[in-house]
């Protein structure tokens, strides 16, 4: 990778920070991960709530995988032109906009009468979330100065592996305490809560931006954007449940010509002085290219395992789901040790320390499968608990950097679209991983069973043992082009 970046054509100018440098930047950043965090959660906590939600509103397993896939394909095909609007209109604005939305679009998630209704619902929320995510990481990195940026970095890797994995924790608390009665609408309703308190103080302490040159935006590339994502996220989500109909290939193959016809407007666009949706000369930026590649593929495998682990402690081991939350919580907590940790040590030592702690995550993967492979369905629990705390951990370390490294050659004013194809692509590779990862799981472990009826078998630890090498896998390609760049760094 190159450490000079490209000239850029009239490029327009920055959004300026009103008062400077930002103030009170710890209070400031946890407002902006607020946002983080909420889009995390509400993506995986429907997990934990959809048995309740296919009996409470007599929705077949369609309808359900709708339910979560109807939001992860519409916040993915959202997230580029919300960080393009975040750049044309400012990166506070849209932050404010979007979490009234998002709010707004949980009531009537909560509020829903069928699974239809539920489903759209599902769909508004994830395109609100779209349009206030990309501020969150646009904001950090224009208006944190370069010395909090790292650690800011890292505090948004922390907050959005947490949501990950802690949403069965505490989706199950909120539906088995039974608040007011509310059930699962109980994981939605919560939200408005949350984004009463965020919108409260963000109003007080968002910097606010001004872009110098306000053009509008283009809705051919948007739309192009929109239905090339949309293409390929729909068949990856519901294509394996379904058995890969026809329909999930075809549009897998109109994808490519969409995508490049898209690519082509949004090419013309920029030689005709025009503001594109995605501005190719992003991917000039020092280490954008590589580190979107590796974001995608660590996402992957992040989003697989956690998938197949779940699914094994539930249906394999025939842990509720609440017993099931507390184990992956162990990971969690180190998540975010490790992620705090790294954020000082690379300062002093370089990517040695991430490319460690891919290795380290390689080692609870390796320690996961060997066990599986030993005591099968009767792994101790201990031995489980051991393998996902080191997961963790090396998730931790490796995770954030990652973002910070693609980000870390993106000009402020392309900071909203850098944060919304960063996190595209992240949403590519999970929805990527879930379903390769659910095709293999499933493949060797066999369907999942009617509801209770219980299961349990060795099939169940031979999948995850298998799912544990394919990770491995994953993470090792990862850690090797992060060692290639350590050693280029030093050199």
């Amino acid at each position: 990778m190159s450490d000079t970046q490209a000239a850029d054509p009239a490029p327009p100018a920055a959004p300026r920070p009103v008062d400077g440098p930002v103030r009170h930047s710890g209070a400031v950043l946890a407002v902006l991960l607020v946002a983080m965090f909420m889009a995390q959660f509400d993506f995986f906590v429907v997990n934990v709530a959809a048995p309740s939600i296919a009996r409470d509103l007599h929705a077949g397993p369609v309808l359900v995988e709708l339910v979560v896939a109807g939001y992860a394909f519409a916040y993915a095909s959202g997230l580029i032109t919300g960080g393009r609007l975040g750049d044309l209109y400012g990166h506070r604005r849209l932050y404010l906009v979007g979490m009234t939305a998002f709010a707004l679009a949980s009531l009537f998630c909560g509020l829903a009468q069928n699974a239809w209704q539920l489903v759209a619902a599902r769909m508004l929320q994830g395109l609100t979330g779209a349009l206030m995510v990309p501020q969150v990481l646009a904001t950090i990195t224009a208006t944190f100065p370069p010395a909090e940026r790292p650690r800011a970095l890292a505090w948004f890797g922390v907050v959005g592996g947490l949501g990950s994995v802690t949403a069965n924790l505490l989706g199950a608390l909120l539906i088995n305490t039974g608040v007011l009665g509310l059930g699962w609408r109980a994981i939605f309703l919560v939200n408005l809560l949350v984004a009463a308190a965020a919108l409260a103080f963000a109003v007080r302490l968002l910097p606010p931006n001004r872009p110098s040159r306000r053009q509008g935006l283009d809705p051919v590339g948007a739309l192009g954007i929109a239905c090339t994502v949309g293409l390929v996220l729909v068949p990856l989500s519901v294509g394996n449940t379904e058995g890969w109909p026809a329909w999930s290939w075809a549009c897998l193959a109109a994808a490519l010509p969409v995508g490049a016809a898209t690519l082509r407007w949004q090419q013309a666009q920029r030689a005709r002085g025009g503001s594109p949706v995605l501005d190719l000369s992003l991917f000039r930026a020092r280490g954008f290219a590589a580190g979107l590649v590796a974001g995608a593929a660590f996402l992957a495998y992040f989003a697989g395992f956690l998938f197949a682990f779940t699914q094994f402690l539930q249906v394999g081991r025939g842990y509720p789901p609440l017993h099931a939350g507390l184990i992956v919580a162990c990971s969690a907590v180190m998540f975010s040790a490790g992620a705090l940790s790294a954020a000082r040590l690379v300062r002093r030592h370089g990517l040695r320390v991430v490319v460690a702690g891919g290795l380290l995550t390689v080692l609870g993967l390796a320690l996961l499968m060997v066990q599986l492979t030993a005591f099968g369905i009767d792994t101790p629990t201990a031995g489980l608990v051991l393998a996902v705390m080191l997961i963790g951990t090396g998730n931790g370390a490796v995770l954030p950097q990652l973002i910070g490294a693609a980000m870390v050659g993106v000009r402020r004013e392309q900071a909203g679209i850098g944060a919304g194809v960063l996190n595209t692509a992240q949403q590519f590779g999970s929805s990527a991983g879930v379903s390769i990862v659910g095709a293999v799981f499933f493949g060797i472990a066999g369907p999942v069973p009617a509801a209770g009826v219980v299961v349990g078998g060795q099939q169940h630890a031979t999948a995850m043992a298998v799912v544990a090498a394919i990770d491995i896998g994953l993470v090792l390609l990862v850690t090797g082009v992060l060692a290639l760049n350590a050693r280029a760094a030093r050199s």
